[in-house]
């Protein structure tokens, strides 16, 4: 909507356009309009007390800049009705095309519907579309951790990144790497199986040690032991 882009480029920073397009894969300096999160998702939340507004946005796919897609995602994430936040996230999710996108949107909503999530989870995670399935990684370490977390859930990501090894994506691989670390903070005795039997391909196996030993979370004990199961 042309109304939003300008507010958008009312918010410009173009020296932290220049710094962040080097941190974003794949978009170039022409889709990248330059603005800090927090003013996207003050814009956000602006837009999203507007009904008509909102929906005309939404169903406007896809976006040209960068900062349109996170406001987008931004939008979902505040729905409180989880069928509808799950109605929108789907429609969206074809449309991620860089991890800044993809691990911004966190719905409220799903936290107290789990039971409802998990299957919706396992298909993002399968799913062939690297940020699908990034995405539903992410999720699976926001939500299933802790008290809610099952070996089986790991096995989830075991499985998805089983396929091509060290070939699949790099920001897929980090991902992983990522919910491992995350994993064996929360749930070390649980876990620490998956690592210690080589599950993963050797470049995450080593990035999910790598990320664990620079956690706070992750006691010092448990990176002693991190550090010899390096391969």
């Amino acid at each position: 909507m042309e109304e939003i882009t300008r507010k958008l480029f009312s918010l410009q920073d173009e020296k932290y356009r220049d710094f962040q397009i080097k941190l974003v894969p794949g978009i170039t300096k022409e889709q990248m309009i330059g603005i800090r999160t927090p003013d996207l998702r003050t814009l956000a939340k602006k837009i999203a007390s507007n009904h008509d507004t909102t929906s005309a946005f939404l169903q406007e796919l896809p976006h040209k800049y960068f900062e349109e897609n996170l406001i987008h995602f931004f939008i979902v994430a505040l729905i409180k009705d989880f069928d509808e936040c799950i109605n929108q996230v789907e429609r969206f999710l074809p449309y991620v095309d860089c991890w800044p996108v993809c691990d911004q949107a966190s719905p409220k909503v799903f936290k107290k519907n789990h039971k409802k999530l998990l299957s919706l989870v396992k298909n993002w995670i399968s799913s062939d579309h690297i940020y699908t399935s990034r995405y539903g990684m992410r999720i699976l370490m926001n939500e299933f951790l802790g008290e809610d977390f099952k070996t089986e859930y790991a096995d989830l990501v075991v499985s998805r990144m089983s396929r091509k090894g060290e070939a699949e994506d790099y920001y897929l691989k980090m991902m992983a790497a990522w919910y491992f670390a995350t994993a064996l903070a929360k749930n070390w005795d649980q876990v620490l199986p998956f690592i210690e039997q080589h599950k993963l391909n050797p470049w995450t196996h080593n990035k999910a040690i790598q990320k664990a030993l620079e956690s706070f979370r992750v006691t010092d004990e448990h990176k002693e032991y991190l550090r010899i199961l390096k391969v």
